[in-house]
């Protein structure tokens, strides 16, 4: 096997060997940026100084991987800015790592950190319903952002809004302004994720207002197809319109969906929110400025963010065990949502 040296460093990273030797010792004379890619090359590329033990163990501790399943949701990319610019102010590199629906996130984990020499790690988003044994296979501080674990076991923490409680939240709403028919579009039933949450969320304030639950109402993602993009939202709302049964108002559970839903709305003719209120959930930039504006239940991006890398490095420096940190969302009324008015629906 070749050594690894640092003029092979250097070179890759198109710069001297002193300044490869100021980046690793910390010296301020090196922009960061500069720093931060030498730091990720040496880390990716398995050299060991051989001065002494004290510098390779400094060089194994800069290195943490954050897991995205889902990274087409558009609400994860300002969520991976706060996480990634958290991460680089405590002068480590972030292995940004995309997860296939298909793939298991923990063996993912696992093989990184072989190969990464890992310290600690971030889950975001997608289905965590691993069992226990599988998760103590971790060696490394982890956490869960804007997920849970549904076995309810993790021994990471987490930091998420309540997805089940905020969604009963926009759907009571709703039926506040005096809607009884509200269709809902979320995650396919077999989904363990948020999806499920919000789901389960929307059937609980269904029964707090006594209100039957209608499957025709009920639109799901097909799997290996619809995910929480606008194409979705758009298809599913066809769906629902092609099943010629009454509604009032649409619920989705992501902002994507929702809008995608605007557009199969206005293309059929029906007007938001005159014919047909429309609500979402996670608070995407694009809803404020979309016409008509979106009401949606918004999730606090920046404080979930900074909490989660903040959780991971107290983990990492061993001064607090996991946590659960949950935070309120905020509804967030606009103009794609108003009271049912029945002279307007010929009753």
């Amino acid at each position: 096997m070749q050594i690894v040296t640092i003029k092979d460093i250097a070179r890759v990273c198109g710069v001297s060997v002193s300044t490869v030797s100021r980046a690793m010792n910390g010296h301020s004379d090196i922009s960061r940026k500069t720093r931060e890619h030498i730091l990720q090359v040496i880390a990716e590329s398995g050299y060991v100084p051989n001065n002494n033990a004290r510098n390779l163990k400094r060089l194994e501790a800069r290195a943490v991987a954050l897991l995205v399943k889902g990274m087409d949701n558009t609400f994860f990319q300002k969520i991976i800015d706060v996480m990634e610019k958290e991460i680089r102010e405590r002068r480590y590199s972030c292995i940004l790592q995309r997860v296939e629906e298909s793939e298991d996130e923990v063996e993912l984990a696992l093989e990184l950190v072989r190969e990464k020499k890992l310290r600690g790690i971030i889950f975001l988003g997608g289905k965590f319903d691993h069992p226990k044994e599988s998760l103590e296979r971790l060696t490394v501080p982890y956490v869960l952002s804007t997920s849970e674990c549904r076995n309810g076991f993790s021994g990471g923490g987490r930091v998420s809004v309540d997805n089940e409680k905020e969604s009963f939240r926009m759907v009571e709403y709703l039926c506040s302004l005096g809607h009884r028919r509200i269709a809902i579009l979320t995650a396919a039933p077999d989904d363990e994720s948020i999806g499920r949450l919000r789901f389960d969320g929307y059937r609980r304030a269904l029964e707090a207002y006594q209100l039957s639950q209608d499957p025709q109402l009920e639109v799901f993602m097909e799997s290996g197809r619809d995910k929480y993009d606008f194409a979705s939202g758009y298809r599913m709302t066809k769906k629902l319109l092609q099943r010629n049964t009454e509604f009032t108002a649409i619920y989705a559970t992501s902002d994507t969906l929702a809008l995608g839903a605007c557009r199969a709305l206005h293309e059929a003719g029906i007007r938001v929110p005159r014919d047909c209120s429309v609500a979402g959930f996670d608070g995407l930039e694009a809803g404020k400025y979309y016409i008509p504006s979106l009401t949606t239940l918004a999730q606090p991006v920046g404080e979930i963010g900074r909490a989660t890398v903040s959780q991971l490095f107290r983990r990492i420096e061993k001064r607090k065990n996991s946590e659960q940190i949950i935070f309120e969302g905020e509804l967030i009324v606009r103009e794609s949502t108003s009271a049912y008015q029945s002279i307007k629906k010929g009753v």
